[in-house]
């Protein structure tokens, strides 16, 4: 037990959303949405403000238990269902272990640069990724700094790119896509519109990876953790975090930081996220809509950097970069997802977490190589495999976190009505469309 620290200014607490909508990035912003905006129009934009939306209190719920117990919630988890470390490193490594978001990244750069091979350009990218996270002095702020430098340099340029080549009827469909709730044309996959609905931001386990960010950043009682360092790093780290006396000082101080939180999340998070989405589908759509070759992979990015014209090879090189660093963030929130879930499934809570975290780094980065040298050429698929899969984990713990923060939390600090109810929601809605889907794809 120690009391909750004070709430420091929003601007130092910027940055682990900045992470978590980097994540999101390289999946439904840059590939997903953009290429369904581009085969099927903008009457499906309604699934961007729904997904985002979901996204943001799953989060926030997710924020709130590590804000609570300065840990991550996988801990949580473990200490309520011992086996549920084993379902989190399954999950995690079917989900995102294929490199479909890399080998996106390596192929626009490949026709920004006219590169040897995509093969060459991938594999070197998976390489340097591993250098950049295995040498930076300490994790987190190597994974921040990244992020929001490609974030606030990219979305400003794609902003620019729609202003200038959108119509007013494009922007006209645009409006009427996002209150267009429900419409789904017949001859789209509802797979491809599930793919995109779980990567309107992190998508799947990613999305419990906030709570290693906010932890690390020293949200609340994160402030009296540990933090990941290098490869070099050698000091024993504690994954059990601590708790604070339900005092009216601390719960008057609980309710600030979950103000302050809430502000920082909603506005990178949600609104830049839910921004950058809408532009980047926008932009597809304006340029490529009703191209014949647009439904091959992702050739519709192609497509746009040809209509851009004079300034498509920095929108390829842009958002080449974007993607590669997307595929460096998932690297980092799933070496930490199972290289926790590992120890905790072998009840080790004290424990050279840097070696384990590193050792899973390199192997999950050979085994992205592997795919890329056996010739995968369609990142696409591989992407809209892994988000199928992310969709039904993202059902399975939207459900455990409901229990957990209602069951496991002190009764002043568990969520409220609404915010249960909209957790529900998103619980029914989430199963509901894995259902379709499975039940679509055995057809």
């Amino acid at each position: 037990m120690k009391d909750l620290p004070p709430v420091p200014p929003l601007k130092k607490l910027l940055g682990p959303s900045f992470i978590l909508l980097g994540l999101g990035l390289g999946s439904g912003e840059i590939i997903l949405w953009p290429y369904l905006a581009s085969n099927y129009g903008l009457g499906i934009i309604w699934g961007i403000v729904v997904g985002v939306t979901m996204q943001f209190f799953i989060n926030m719920e997710v924020e709130r238990y590590a804000l609570i117990h300065g840990e991550s919630i996988f801990v949580g988890f473990a200490k309520w269902l011992k086996y549920l470390p084993f379902w989190f490193i399954l999950s995690t490594f079917l989900g995102f272990g294929w490199p479909g978001i890399g080998l996106a990244g390596a192929t626009l750069l490949f026709h920004a640069t006219d590169a040897f091979s995509i093969k060459l350009v991938g594999v070197l990218l998976f390489l340097i990724i591993g250098a950049v996270l295995t040498l930076g002095k300490v994790l987190y702020t190597t994974v921040e700094k990244i992020q929001k430098t490609l974030i606030l340099f990219g979305t400003p340029f794609i902003l620019f790119l729609v202003i200038y080549f959108a119509t007013k009827t494009d922007w006209q469909a645009l409006f009427s896509g996002i209150i267009n709730f429900g419409y789904l044309p017949k001859e789209m996959s509802l797979a491809a519109f599930l793919a995109a609905l779980t990567y309107s931001g992190a998508g799947g386990n990613l999305n419990l990876a906030q709570s290693f960010y906010v932890r690390d950043k020293g949200y609340g009682m994160g402030a009296y953790s540990q933090k990941i360092g290098n490869i070099f790093s050698t000091h024993k780290i504690n994954l059990s975090g601590n708790t604070f006396p339900l005092t009216s000082a601390n719960i008057t101080r609980f309710k600030h930081w979950w103000r302050t939180v809430n502000l920082e999340h909603f506005f990178v998070f949600w609104l830049l996220g839910l921004i950058t989405m809408l532009m980047l589908s926008l932009l597809a759509y304006s340029t490529t809509h009703g191209q014949f070759n647009n439904i091959q992979g992702i050739d519709f990015v192609l497509n746009e950097s040809q209509a851009i014209g004079g300034m498509g090879t920095i929108f390829l090189l842009v958002t080449g970069l974007m993607l590669t660093a997307t595929q460096l963030t998932v690297l980092d929130s799933t070496s930490r997802i199972i290289t926790e879930n590992i120890l905790l499934w072998k009840n080790m809570h004290v424990a050279h977490v840097s070696k384990l975290y590193y050792s899973v780094l390199w192997v999950q980065i050979t085994f992205g190589i592997l795919v890329i040298l056996a010739g995968f050429t369609q990142p696409r698929d591989l992407i809209t495999l892994g988000a199928v899969i992310n969709a039904f984990s993202m059902f399975v713990y939207t459900g455990l976190i409901l229990f957990l923060n209602n069951a496991r939390l002190a009764a002043p600090l568990r969520p409220s009505i609404l915010r249960n109810l909209i957790l529900l929601a998103t619980f029914i809605f989430l199963g509901v469309f894995c259902f379709l889907t499975l039940n679509n794809l055995t057809m």
